[in-house]
């Protein structure tokens, strides 16, 4: 089973960590003032590393995935909205079956390599990041300066290259009108407060994803502490609400299975509707109110009822009105999945 479909340490707040080391080749200008010659230098460099990478990895060009494939690797977050609609020539992909491995060519940098995983896993996923990284730079020479470290296209990655980052759910504090108030307490912390799929984007469902900012002048175990300690602090305080709600267990048991009553049972659902719906549904099922679903069978309606991932599902291409509709019907299948 992909990560995506998993639920590891603290699955209750935190949905997901990720870890991302931006790399350049020496050499060779930073892709927004690549040639195509350029762009085709860092592509050959990278599909014939591939192989020797291991890990069960494959190289992809970018052009041989259709649109509905690249939306649905947005809505996994393995690459970025602004990537999968590049109109740039040799950018690719180099992932495993897993997905939790997924290194971005031709983006930003040449070189944006990801691990994933589900839960709270930061420092396992930085040791794999590192691994793979090490195995990467005895192929392919980096841009490294002694005083400086590595050598990024955006002066905010220079250092380390290190992004770590962790996608938490939140919906007690937003019931409780404080989330505001903890989202300001780690800003002040140093770290980035984004929307589910990063910068410029907007909190979906009570979710945000929290990253460092800081990446010249400390070490790559610094950050990922950081975050952690960071992380730690967001979880107590989304428990401490989340205890508080149940004190008000009837409310709170009516609202959740209000919404469980329209997921379950309409006969069309838009996208942003059922994201909705899904926070508090998650919420009751954390809590042990919902008892017709469980942890699996919510990762897989927070995956499959996405516009791109639901098509890739059902296996055609649909309008959003055919969406809307399909939706209500995978919902329904994996609800009543023995």
């Amino acid at each position: 089973m992909n990560w995506y479909l998993q639920n590891g340490k603290d699955s209750d707040v935190v949905l997901s960590s990720r870890v991302r080391l931006s790399r350049n080749i020496d050499g060779i200008k930073f892709t927004p003032k690549c040639s195509d010659e350029d762009l085709k230098k860092v592509y050959d460099l990278m599909k014939d590393a591939t192989i020797s990478l291991g890990y069960g990895l494959k190289f992809i060009d970018m052009k041989d995935l259709d649109d509905i494939t690249k939306k649905s690797l947005v809505e996994k977050r393995l690459i970025s909205p602004e990537f999968a609609k590049l109109k740039r020539p040799y950018t690719a992909i180099i992932i495993n079956d897993d997905e939790n491995i997924c290194i971005v060519v031709n983006e930003e940098d040449h070189i944006k390599l990801q691990v994933f995983s589900s839960g709270l896993d930061l420092e396992n996923l930085m040791n794999l990041a590192i691994e793979i990284d090490q195995k990467l730079e005895k192929i392919v020479p980096y841009s490294f300066h002694q005083q400086y470290g590595y050598l990024t296209a955006c002066p905010t990655n220079v250092g380390t290259g290190l992004k770590a980052s962790v996608l938490v759910h939140l919906p007690a504090l937003a019931i409780t009108n404080s989330t505001r108030k903890v989202l300001n307490i780690v800003n002040n912390l140093g770290m980035s407060i984004r929307g589910n799929y990063g910068e410029n984007s907007k909190s979906e469902g009570n979710i945000y994803q929290i990253s460092n900012n800081q990446t010249l002048g400390i070490t790559e175990k610094e950050i990922i502490k950081n975050l952690n300690l960071i992380t730690q602090k967001v979880i107590k305080q989304e428990r401490v609400a989340r205890k508080y709600l149940t004190t008000k267990s009837l409310e709170l048991e009516d609202s959740v299975y209000r919404d469980f009553g329209v997921l379950s049972n309409a006969r069309k659902l838009s996208e942003d509707e059922t994201v909705e719906l899904l926070s508090n549904i998650k919420l009751g099922t954390d809590l042990g109110i919902i008892k017709e679903l469980n942890d699996t069978k919510v990762s897989e309606l927070m995956l499959y009822t996405k516009n791109a991932n639901l098509q890739k599902r059902v296996g055609k291409n649909l309008t959003t009105y055919d969406c809307n509709i399909e939706r209500a019907k995978v919902v329904k299948e994996i609800i009543n999945k023995k």
